[in-house]
């Protein structure tokens, strides 16, 4: 996935899991998650369907 806003805390060059910390006063970039979070939900819609082929 692509992360141009860096939201990820970890290298993106694992594939085990990816993680974003939120800490308690921490500003929130609301449109870089939602756009993130949608990116992921269509890569995972599209690989539940490869699999289901």
């Amino acid at each position: 996935m692509k992360d141009p806003e860096r939201l990820f805390n970890a290298s993106m060059d694992g594939n085990a899991r990816r993680a974003i910390d939120f800490h308690e006063g921490d500003a929130v970039n609301e449109r870089a998650l939602k756009n993130l979070i949608l990116e992921a939900v269509e890569l995972n819609e599209a690989t539940a369907a490869k699999k289901r082929k």
